[in-house]
């Protein structure tokens, strides 16, 4: 097998998630770029990814794949 018979692999251009509870088609492919296509600011959502919590300044690197769950929330802030 030479280089050109080498089978390549593409991803889909959309994946299906659930978000709180409900199936949801999306290109985006890190966290932070569903929350960057969802218009909200960062500050105003708390994630949670497949039940662990995503920080904001991880969201970055926090991938998304075929199936997985996303949970939204208000963020709560002590005093």
């Amino acid at each position: 097998m030479n280089l050109t018979d080498t089978p390549t692999t593409t991803e889909p251009t959309a994946i299906t998630i659930t978000v709180n509870g409900s199936p949801e088609t999306t290109g985006a492919r890190t966290l932070q770029a569903w929350v960057d296509a969802r218009g909200v600011l960062p500050a105003a959502l708390a994630t949670a990814v497949n039940g662990n919590f995503v920080p904001r300044n991880l969201r970055a690197q926090q991938p998304l794949a075929e199936g997985d769950t996303i949970l939204t929330f208000q963020p709560i802030e002590g005093g």
